[in-house]
């Protein structure tokens, strides 16, 4: 089955990540990427705390993009199990 999209859960600054999740079905994948990553993604300035909701959602195709890769390929993190992006993630 594949993802689809979920919802946007919020911004947290002082951990540096993007919380949202994925649906599989009625199942709800938790999933964060870091700021880091969205920043290094649009490769300009970075975005302000309160920009973070607007720079997800015009990314958001090649973050879900990701989190299905990393989701089919079971590399999950954290209690309880989630997908977690970083730069890396979208290197390759």
């Amino acid at each position: 089955m594949t993802l689809t999209s979920g919802r946007f859960v919020g911004h947290e600054q002082d951990r540096g990540i993007v919380q949202f999740s994925m649906q599989d079905g009625e199942k709800e994948i938790a999933c964060a990427i870091s700021t880091s990553a969205l920043d290094d993604l649009e490769r300009g300035p970075r975005a302000r705390p309160s920009e973070r909701e607007d720079q997800f959602m015009r990314l958001r195709e090649r973050i879900e993009a990701c989190v299905e890769r990393k989701y089919q390929a079971t590399e999950f993190e954290g209690t309880p199990p989630g997908i977690v992006l970083r730069s890396i993630d979208f290197r390759g």
